[in-house]
């Protein structure tokens, strides 16, 4: 894949390319690959509340740059096992997005959540 940001040589003044990439290449494939394989992939529900939280306006930026950097890893066709694999295949995406969400747990919303279930289909989760 050609890149098509720049980047600076400093090591500081990478990180808002790496996060514009990381962002171009979600909102590109994002939906596509998620949609393809939600019934394979247990954590869907969890990326898409990703999602729905780097897409909100009032999510800070380091937890954008966070989750945007774990839903690359998701989308990219190329990672540590290949997603093609049956029962394997998603295991180091799931494991590179419990890190993720461990670290901005607090900035998921439960909109972001409802949001996820009614994209995906899901019915709304008892209680709400």
């Amino acid at each position: 894949m050609a890149n098509d940001i720049e980047l600076p040589d400093s090591p500081a003044a990478q990180l808002p390319a790496v996060v514009a990439r990381n962002e171009k290449l979600v909102r590109e494939r994002f939906w596509k690959k998620l949609l393809r394989y939600s019934g394979h992939v247990p954590f869907s529900e969890d990326l898409a509340a990703a999602w729905y939280c780097v897409t909100d306006p009032t999510t800070p930026g380091r937890v954008r740059g966070i989750l945007l950097a774990a839903m690359a890893y998701f989308v990219t066709p190329v990672d540590a096992l290949p997603d093609i694999l049956p029962a394997i295949g998603f295991t180091d995406d799931a494991a590179v997005l419990a890190l993720a969400l461990g670290m901005v747990a607090r900035s998921i919303k439960p909109e972001h959540r409802e949001q996820a279930r009614k994209a995906l289909g899901l019915p709304p989760e008892s209680g709400t």
